[in-house]
């Protein structure tokens, strides 16, 4: 699917990797709907690209705020044919720890974040994509991105919850391409190693040297090259997602090469 004129709802797309697949899609020519809760950040990205970019506060979890957003955009845009979940969050605790067993409501938050939230966009947006008119010669009519972690396969101490969360990423991956394949809508997952992000840098933006020296022991467990990901890096490939018409039910790794052992 060419990215020109296409409409992309993008969760989490107020910074991270969602502001750094926002910036390769408008580069070229696709219009995108933030749906976030930081409004300060959104509205600057709004700023930043006036006519293409707009914000929707919108809370994933929320079957009403996710509903509201896509009208928002359908009545901005006139469609939706992309969709990228970029939202998430994670936790540090041990399922025993010196405080007691993982408390409940802190395992389904981060569940009700990155899988529930995850499906619950992407099922009102691939209802919205099924009545596009076909955009090329394969039936197309939409494209879906989710994102994972490697952590789905090889969670670390302390992970239980965002492990237990983003394998489910992955495993409904495949099922919800079989699901919507008959509608001409593509479904397909990253998995990210460690990436430069304001989750791995504690809220920054940028890596400064201090945050890169604090970083370097992950760093080195990376096979080649010996460095954190970068967001853009996981932004080029959601580019090549949406514009490969021959990828589909897949969940890619992109990590360096990283295989992180347990300490």
């Amino acid at each position: 699917m060419d990215l020109k004129d296409k409409v992309a709802v993008i969760t989490g797309g107020a910074s991270g990797l969602g502001r750094a697949t926002l910036r390769r899609f408008v580069a070229n020519g696709g219009k995108v709907a933030i749906f976030d809760m930081n409004e300060e950040k959104g509205n600057q990205l709004v700023a930043e690209y006036p006519g293409m970019v707009i914000f929707c506060n919108v809370n994933v979890t929320s079957e009403e705020s996710v509903a509201a957003g896509i009208a928002a955009t359908i009545e901005e845009f006139g469609a939706i044919h992309i969709c990228c979940n970029f939202a998430g969050t994670g936790n540090a605790m041990r399922t025993m720890g010196k405080k007691g067993p993982f408390p409940l409501d802190e395992f389904n938050r981060i569940i009700q974040i990155n899988l529930v939230g995850t499906f619950n966009v992407l099922r009102l947006c691939a209802e919205k994509m099924s009545t596009n008119d076909v955009l090329n010669d394969d039936g197309g009519r939409g494209v879906i991105i989710n994102t994972a972690s490697i952590a789905a396969y090889e969670g670390q101490i302390g992970q239980a919850a965002y492990s237990a969360s983003k394998g489910g990423v992955v495993g409904m991956t495949l099922p919800i391409a079989r699901d919507l394949a008959v509608l001409g809508i593509r479904v397909n997952t990253i998995v990210p190693g460690l990436i430069a992000t304001p989750l791995m840098m504690g809220g920054a933006e940028e890596m400064s040297p201090e945050i890169a020296e604090f970083l370097k022991p992950l760093a080195s467990q990376v096979l080649y090259p010996k460095r954190l990901g970068k967001a853009d890096e996981i932004a080029q490939l959601a580019q090549q997602l949406v514009e490969n018409d021959y990828i589909n039910g897949e969940c890619i790794r992109m990590d360096g090469g990283i295989r992180m052992q347990p300490k």
